[in-house]
């Protein structure tokens, strides 16, 4: 039918789905991140026009965007 459909999983966003965590949990989780911060919703967003925007070829996949979050 050529649709195509992928998804993006991310890791730890900065959002306020985050404000439950306190200062010490916050930076626990940052501290597990190889690039030492949360993603930004802006960076999410931009991600995701980006890759609504890419080739019709790139289908199927689950791309990940975490910072290097293991």
């Amino acid at each position: 039918s050529h649709i195509r459909v992928n998804a993006v999983a991310f890791g730890a966003i900065d959002t306020d789905m985050n404000a439950f965590l306190n200062a010490e949990e916050r930076q626990a989780l940052i501290d597990e991140i190889p690039a030492g911060r949360m993603g930004t919703a802006k960076e999410a967003a931009a991600f995701l026009y980006q890759l609504a925007e890419a080739p019709e070829y790139l289908t199927g996949q689950v791309i990940t965007m975490d910072g290097g979050w293991i």
